[in-house]
């Protein structure tokens, strides 16, 4: 009883919390802003949604916390074994296709974006091919000479289909507009899962400690 209990607190701080929801949306919050200030370099503050959560959003927010808690996050508290690479590309591809689904008159190049998810999942799929592993963590750690050109290969082609996943490109369609720019709540909440998952899947894990979590926030 006490182990179940004991699970339950851990799959809770890992959703609530930490790599969950807290953590996707302050790291949401910053990246965008960032992004902002760089595309439109405008001095003033964008503006907040006003408008309550939709379907779509919630989805979203269900789909990317399940991503999430997969990453090889240090001090991730849920255990290496019940990660899966599998868990983590399908939220965030569910993330897609509820959007496509729900919202598909807001989406830039409906059917290109099917495409260019159809090759981030080959890209996510790729390096777990020859180890046999579905752990995160162990394919970040893949370091065989021999398949080095296969994770570069799919690091570059999971780079070039970000823009297009997190809604940085194509542009919006013009009815999507605005004269002040507002906060995209759906981008906030997959910029963590989108950019922890790169870190997990091509580059070495980093320890439980003050710079790993530094390292792996900074790559």
């Amino acid at each position: 009883m006490i182990q179940i209990l004991a699970g339950i607190a851990t799959h809770s701080v890992a959703l609530l919390l930490y790599p969950g929801l807290a953590a996707m949306i302050a790291f949401g919050i910053l990246v965008e802003l960032a992004w902002m200030r760089l595309s439109r370099r405008e001095s003033e503050w964008p503006e907040l949604p006003r408008r309550r959560p939709s379907p779509v959003l919630g989805t979203i927010a269900l789909c990317a916390l399940l991503a999430s808690v997969q990453l090889a996050a240090p001090f991730n508290p849920v255990p290496g074994e019940e990660r899966s690479i599998v868990l983590a590309s399908v939220g965030l591809a569910f993330t897609v296709w509820a959007e496509l689904a729900l919202t598909v008159e807001f989406v830039a190049e409906p059917g290109l974006l099917l495409v260019i998810q159809l090759c981030w999942l080959l890209a996510v799929l790729g390096p777990a091919v020859q180890p046999e592993s579905l752990r995160p963590q162990v394919l970040g750690n893949v370091l065989v000479p021999g398949l080095l050109p296969v994770k570069v290969a799919c690091a570059f082609l999971y780079l070039l289909c970000l823009p297009a996943l997190l809604r940085l490109w194509p542009l919006a369609p013009p009815t999507e507009r605005r004269g002040r720019q507002r906060l995209d709540g759906r981008r906030i909440l997959t910029w963590f899962p989108y950019c922890g998952l790169f870190t997990t899947l091509f580059v070495p894990p980093s320890a439980d400690d003050a710079a790993g979590a530094v390292r792996f926030f900074a790559l």
